[in-house]
């Protein structure tokens, strides 16, 4: 990828705002406004005034910072509340961040789930726009905005094809604590992470790292040094750990929000738990390999379809559940853990479609045809 003209960007720093962490991001720290007139030089001035770049890390980050954003959020009561980071993406009017950037997710000002009235976006000429939510989903933590006159520095960011691997350098743009344009490198910790989301229910599929993430990242790419986004960034979990919602996950759900403005997640109405060696123990498994049903919700897509636990055992003085079902596999692919279960689900298949899943049940294995729902709405 070659490398791109950088254009000046401003030092940000944000005005006294709301106790942290109101809109899911950085509280803006004190000192400016939205003219980002400070006198610090930026990143991409000195980036601009220093000899050829010998590293190429400083290669991807001027191939890649001029389409990363600084997005704040506004409510008409309080003022900006809050800020984070976000790409540019798709054909250059889109931007992708976080749904709990432009999200009032805990209903600390505004009805849980509302999205904040006035969202305004930083390029790295310096120039503000005001954006537009195209759609979000908080099942994913995902959004999508819409921006008009894009700057033409600011070229749209490609996610990666494929998976990234253990060991991979990675690095993450954006603004944390409101320190615009900045970058932290690391590795690819690990994968296949899931996260906490709405209901209980998880974010499959995501990547951890030990670049340094912190708030004011979230929605910020995670490139690798060919440039291509790996992951959006979601959190920092704590000292050399954050994570990032994963490419593949990416692409799934933000064309959807750009075409209809939602994305629907495929639901089986079931409760679920990896199989552990007391639950292998009772069920008469050889290995705690699969996921077993807990429960199976009333007159939801598994209902009549698997089998739920339907009593108690007790093994070593502890009470464990037997009779439900062990799922070992779904449309032709081994799942060995509640992990892999929900991967399937999200990238493979969409609410309506009919999957066979393999199952243990009273010690045999047979295949049933589950046709699956959508999730009930977050905010419900």
């Amino acid at each position: 990828m070659g490398t791109e003209q950088l254009t000046r960007r401003r030092l940000l720093a944000a005005a006294t705002g709301v106790a942290a962490g109101v809109a899911g991001c950085n509280t803006p720290r004190s000192g400016t406004s939205d003219s980002g007139n400070v006198s610090n030089p930026n990143a991409t001035e000195l980036l601009n005034s220093s000899p050829e770049s010998q590293s190429v890390y400083t290669d991807v980050y001027r191939q890649t910072i001029d389409s990363v954003v600084l997005i704040r959020v506004y409510a008409d009561s309080r003022g900006r509340v809050g800020e984070g980071s976000g790409f540019v993406y798709d054909d250059g009017r889109y931007i992708v961040t976080n749904e709990h950037v432009v999200t009032d997710t805990r209903g600390a000002i505004l009805e849980p789930g509302t999205i904040f009235d006035d969202i305004r976006v930083q390029f790295t000429d310096g120039q503000w726009r005001t954006a537009g939510v195209v759609g979000t989903d908080a099942y994913s933590d995902l959004a999508v905005l819409e921006v008009p006159d894009v700057p033409d520095s600011a070229t749209p960011l490609s996610l990666i094809g494929g998976e990234v691997a253990i060991g991979q350098p990675v690095i993450a743009i954006g603004n944390p604590l409101g320190y615009t344009g900045s970058m932290t490198t690391g590795v690819v910790s690990g994968v296949d992470r899931s996260l906490p989301a709405r209901n209980n229910f998880r974010i499959p599929d995501a990547i951890q790292t030990d670049a340094p993430v912190n708030p004011g990242n979230s929605g910020g790419p995670l490139v690798t040094l060919d440039g291509d986004v790996a992951g959006v960034i979601n959190s920092g979990g704590g000292d050399n750990i954050g994570f990032a919602i994963s490419a593949a996950l990416t692409n799934r759900v933000a064309p959807s929000l750009i075409e209809t403005g939602d994305y629907q997640h495929s639901f089986m109405g079931v409760s679920l738990t990896s199989v552990t060696p007391l639950i292998a123990q009772a069920e008469g498994l050889s290995d705690a390999d699969g996921v077993y049903i807990a429960d199976v919700r009333p007159n939801g897509p598994a209902s009549g379809v698997l089998q739920g636990s339907t009593e108690t055992t007790t093994i070593d003085g502890v009470g464990v559940p037997t009779g439900g079902d062990v799922v070992v596999g779904m449309g032709g692919q081994t799942i060995r853990s509640q992990e892999e279960l929900s991967t399937y689900l999200a990238l493979v298949t969409s609410p309506g479609d009919t999957i066979p899943v393999e199952v243990i049940r009273d010690g045999r294995r047979t295949t049933v045809q589950l046709t699956l729902g959508e999730r009930p709405e977050p905010y419900a």
